[in-house]
């Protein structure tokens, strides 16, 4: 009797060995999958201290960005100004970290408001199984075919005026940028979304939800939504690369911010008359956006082969 009751040592070296064995988590193999994407790493790194330097930045260099130093005006790099100053003495690092504060906060916006009308009419289309999916697609595919640019301009010169008289100068526009923005990148996410919806609403757990009675909305929210979202994610970093050149350009066609506020398509449109003499001027601002659009660019890869599990590392 006390022999049954003692364990065989075989049986006790396998105990541990199953308490030990890892447990398999998609975000740890999505974080180990993204480590492996070097550029990436590298990337995210140069992106977070940009965003730093955007964030605490001010607190640290004092200078006011509307401060006029008629003494100074265009001068290059120096201890006092490391990045010169403009042609009304202004410091061009106070005012390229403000400005870059406005230009992230603009693509960040952006790019929320066009994954989430995105999404919702992606979504109401991969659901939708008779005319209102294919109207949504029409929609989509009308949208693609517009000019966005001339659009934009135009929509922006109709408004900006009366959302500026409402929000103020720097809010009416903020707002104006973003709304016009966002709504004409919405289109690649929904046709994006609207495919991962037909190919996931097939699925085998969909159809076990399905006949235990959920409703339609709970399949999207619980069960299909979640499993879309790696592409759109990635997605919407390119979106937010694409919005910070969309206000540079809008900046740098004069119909973005008021002058006074700085952000870098801003610094670019005033610096183009003095190229000749003041190269400095549009060179770190100009640096400044291909940095972080390359950076962010390198991220939505990374993303893309960490949260695609068909992709071999």
């Amino acid at each position: 009797m006390a022999g049954s009751t003692l364990a065989s040592p075989s049986a006790e070296a396998a105990a541990p060995a199953q308490q030990r064995a890892p447990t398999f988590s998609p975000t740890r193999e999505a974080w180990r999958r993204f480590r492996r994407h070097k550029l990436a790493v590298i990337s995210a790194f140069i992106l977070g201290l940009m965003v730093l330097a955007i964030l605490i930045g001010p607190l640290i260099w004092r200078i006011p960005i509307n401060q006029i130093d008629f003494a100074a005006t265009l001068q290059g790099p120096s201890w006092k100004h490391p990045f010169g100053t403009d042609d009304l003495g202004q410091d061009l690092l106070a005012r390229m970290l403000y400005g870059g504060r406005i230009s992230l906060a603009v693509g960040l916006a952006a790019m929320f408001v066009a994954i989430f009308v995105g999404t919702i009419i992606g979504a109401i289309a991969g659901m939708s199984r008779g005319w209102v999916g294919s109207a949504l697609m029409w929609l989509t595919d009308l949208f693609l075919s517009l000019p966005q640019l001339p659009l934009l301009l135009l929509v922006i010169y109709l408004f900006r005026d009366t959302l500026k008289g409402t929000f103020g100068p720097e809010g009416g526009t903020f707002i104006l940028i973003v709304i016009v923005i966002g709504g004409l990148r919405w289109m690649p996410v929904a046709r994006l979304v609207r495919a991962q919806f037909l190919s996931l609403r097939e699925k085998e757990f969909v159809e076990a939800a399905r006949a235990l009675g959920a409703s339609k909305v709970r399949q999207v929210v619980r069960h299909i939504l979640p499993n879309a979202l790696g592409p759109v994610i990635v997605a919407g970093t390119i979106d937010v690369a694409a919005a910070i050149i969309a206000e540079s350009t809008l900046s740098f066609l004069g119909l973005g911010f008021p002058p006074d506020i700085p952000t870098w398509g801003r610094l670019l449109f005033d610096a183009k008359d003095n190229l000749d003499f003041a190269p400095h001027w549009a060179l770190f601002p100009g640096a400044a956006i291909f940095l972080t659009v390359l950076t962010i660019n390198f991220i939505g890869d990374g993303l893309r082969d960490a949260l695609d599990p068909r992709r071999v590392l």
